[in-house]
């Protein structure tokens, strides 16, 4: 991050604010499979296809998800799997917080 200008840092920001909340992450985990159409996701998701919708084409602003339409449908993948790699570390980091706090606490 060290020199990065504002721009840069106000783009990275964003894309950290498109991966902070569940639904999205949930979508980003269904197409770890491949490529999907919004109704799947949804049904994946336990969510309507307007909410998926709606989070899908943030993560398409951000970069994250592509869109491609075939026929009457639209399907989305990952534009980069390295997105992965990023979940997979923050994600393997604060389940390893949940396990250390709940050690001591005794509950496990």
């Amino acid at each position: 991050m060290e020199h990065l200008p504002e721009a840069v840092l106000s783009d990275v920001a964003a894309f950290f604010q498109a991966l902070s909340e569940p639904t999205r992450l949930r979508v980003l985990n269904q197409l770890r499979e491949g490529e999907r159409k919004v109704g799947e996701l949804a049904e994946l998701a336990c969510t309507t296809t307007a909410n998926v919708s709606r989070h899908l084409s943030l993560l398409q602003q951000r970069g994250i998800v592509l869109r491609e339409g075939r026929g009457t449908s639209v399907y989305y993948r990952i534009a980069d799997p390295a997105i992965y790699d990023l979940c997979d570390l923050v994600c393997g980091a604060v389940a390893r917080q949940h396990v250390e706090q709940a050690q001591a606490r005794g509950l496990v």
